[in-house]
């Protein structure tokens, strides 16, 4: 069985800027934006790193939210186990071009989870 690591976690922001000046500043997080996806992206080390992703958006974030990303190598083979098990497919499989692919489902409890495969894979 393959290691399902947390690889990254997005944080629901009104103000992707003010969300990261205050992390940067609260923790030294090295905020980067990303203005093609409407995103900024931050360095937690040596944790995962993370997003500051926009409310509302694709997605539907709302204020407070907090979505995790799990590291698998099959996210159709993820998905299809999850909803077999009771969860539910939100977003199914989507590139993040230059980057990797994802897909958001839901949990049978209504947890939302995301999942993530990286391009080029640091084994």
């Amino acid at each position: 069985m393959s290691n399902h690591p947390i690889v990254h976690v997005e944080l629901a922001a009104n103000n992707l800027e003010a969300a990261g000046k205050f992390y940067a500043d609260l923790f030294g997080w090295k905020i980067e934006s990303v203005p093609q996806f409407n995103y900024a992206t931050f360095e937690a080390k040596p944790g995962p790193g993370g997003g500051f992703v926009s409310v509302g958006g694709p997605s539907q974030f709302k204020p407070g939210d907090v979505l995790i990303y799990i590291g698998t190598d099959d996210i159709d083979a993820s998905l299809a186990k999850a909803n077999q098990l009771g969860g539910k497919t939100i977003t199914p499989k989507s590139e993040i071009p230059g980057m990797g692919w994802y897909a958001i489902f839901s949990d049978p409890t209504g947890n939302k989870i995301g999942l993530y495969t990286d391009k080029n894979p640091h084994d």
